[in-house]
């Protein structure tokens, strides 16, 4: 019972007693508790082989029952959890409240609960005599997978939404479009799939590695694939925040409509989808019709996702072409810019307007910052804290999501049979260490840090189980930085998240998690002989 990820706030375990959950147990769910009624009769029932049939409002006669309820007192994402003698209470300070609280509930009844039919007929579903209270830190509890390097089928996202759930993480950067891939069905410019969404081959490894998966590679999502997606997610109070790449990382697309890279530097119909890594040189040409095309995007994309924020990418865009190009070099005169990164800033700045105009929020990596930003913008500061530091102070929302701690690609271990080893050495302490809110921000400052995010990006990884190997179990990790009111990085007690750990990898297994085992990857999971990009030492703290 004190095995829970993330950590609640409070428990409170009474000497003794428990509610056994059988097959007379009813679930009854007040006025705005309904969708997690659903979700949990499902979920429960399809592990336990319980009917857990509707019951009627709790009398205090009942002691084997479940009541689900919003009590509004108890603030947004909050819930509070009692089992005693008349039963299981769950009470949400809202719908969202309400269904974490049931996530808990699921946890507190064994790693079994979370399979999808009964292993045992003869089991005891019990929930101990106690009481939880338990809120959020943060409102932006993210997760950021990137389907454009390695395409994700559909299946496969819902799957990382439940996943997500399971860990209460409410906020999915859907990485939908780059170099290597165009993900999502565009009505009014269909070669952004037909073209942009498959690749002749792929490199295997590091862009450094000599090996080549010689098979066509791609996949997208269509549009009613989106909605699908999207309305799964908000069944579990999950926001999903769409990314469309520009004015970089946009070889996809110029492949499919020549017109849009700058044809007076290159032969832009020789392009293909890109089938290696690294940042890419062949970006957006600054044209009246580039804007319009990308807007034309936009428009569909705001019907599919209707999510406050909107991701624009906006880094990693190299200016050569722009240096070299008559076409641009007349833009940016025309423009009265000072040069190509305030040519940069004007691309964005074009969408953020545009954006704001419709009711929606730009969000973008922290190269955004380069040339100042639009009042209501928000960033994800990835190259360090130091974008989000500077963000914050400037009065701008930050996602905190630093690739020296949260990047889940980074390997987990030194040893010689990681995985593709890319990147730092991140364990599961170091992402439990990790801290969003630079100290060095006034509290009005930190207020303007409204969550973090663990990104994913797949260029090494092939299928769901790297995945699944890269991603687990520091997700559980980074959950409980982003959920629980943790002390000071080098006061959190990681031993004793370890131990829950323990119990935590049964859940993982009851979900069907290829998660890296504690003592090193699995012979299955080892990669031997791919090429990867290992950078030795600690990382830079900031």
């Amino acid at each position: 019972m004190t095995e829970l990820i993330p950590a609640p706030r409070a428990v409170l375990a009474a000497s003794s007693g428990e509610v056994r959950l059988t097959a007379r147990s009813r679930l009854h769910a007040g006025p705005g508790a309904e969708g997690t009624e659903r979700w949990l009769r499902t979920a429960l029932g399809q592990a336990t082989g319980l009917p857990l049939r509707e019951g009627r409002e709790p009398d205090g006669t009942g002691t084997d029952g479940i009541a689900l309820r919003v009590d509004r007192r108890l603030g947004p994402e909050a819930y509070r959890l009692v089992s005693d003698a008349r039963g299981v209470l769950v009470e949400g300070g809202d719908a969202a409240g309400v269904f974490w609280g049931a996530q808990t509930l699921r946890q507190l009844l064994g790693p079994d609960a979370h399979r999808r039919a009964p292993v045992r007929r003869d089991r005891i579903w019990a929930v101990p005599h106690l009481t939880i209270e338990d809120a959020p830190r943060f409102r932006w509890r993210g997760l950021m997978l990137d389907v454009a390097r390695h395409f994700m089928p559909k299946d496969g996202v819902l799957r990382y939404l439940d996943l997500m759930a399971a860990h209460k993480l409410n906020v999915f950067h859907f990485h939908l479009t780059d170099d290597q891939g165009w993900r999502v069905e565009i009505r009014r410019h269909p070669r952004l799939t037909e073209v942009g969404a498959w690749r002749a081959r792929t490199k295997f490894g590091h862009r450094a590695s000599p090996l080549w998966d010689e098979k066509p590679h791609g996949g997208h999502y269509t549009q009613d694939d989106i909605r699908e997606i999207v309305a799964y997610a908000a069944e579990r109070h999950i926001t999903v925040v769409p990314e469309i790449d520009v004015p970089g990382h946009s070889q996809a697309a110029i492949a499919a409509y020549p017109e849009l890279g700058n044809t007076d530097v290159i032969d832009t119909t020789a392009l293909s989808v890109w089938d290696t890594w690294g940042v890419n040189p062949n970006v957006l040409a600054p044209t009246d019709n580039t804007l319009r095309f990308y807007e034309e995007v936009f428009e569909e994309v705001l019907d599919l996702f209707p999510s406050e924020f909107v991701h624009i990418g906006g880094d990693e865009c190299p200016k050569e072409q722009w240096r070299s190009s008559p076409a641009v070099q007349a833009r940016i005169a025309e423009l009265g810019l000072a040069g190509e990164d305030a040519l940069q800033s004007w691309f964005v700045r074009h969408f953020d307007s545009w954006l704001s105009a419709r009711g929606r929020r730009l969000i973008g990596w922290d190269e955004i910052l380069e040339g100042g930003l639009a009042d209501g913008a928000a960033v994800s500061s990835w190259r360090g804290y130091a974008g989000g530091t500077a963000a914050a102070r400037a009065g701008h929302d930050v996602v905190m999501c630093p690739e020296q701690h949260v990047y889940l690609d980074h390997r987990q271990d030194g040893g010689p049979d990681e995985p593709v080893p890319i990147g730092w050495v991140r364990t599961l302490e170091d992402v439990y260490r990790f801290e969003p809110v630079p100290p060095e921000l006034t509290p009005a400052q930190a207020a303007h840090v409204i969550g973090t995010q663990a990104n994913v990006w797949t260029e090494a990884m092939e299928d769901a189980a790297r995945v699944d190997y890269q991603v687990f179990p520091r997700l559980a990790a980074f959950a409980e930085v982003a959920w629980s009111a943790l002390p000071a990085p080098a006061e959190r007690d990681f031993v004793d998240f370890e131990r829950r750990t323990v119990a935590h990898y049964a859940r993982l297994d009851a979900l069907g998690v290829a998660y890296r085992p504690p003592g090193g990857p699995r012979p299955w999971q080892r990669r031997p002989g791919v090429l990867g990009r290992p950078i030795e030492g600690p990382p830079p703290h900031r």
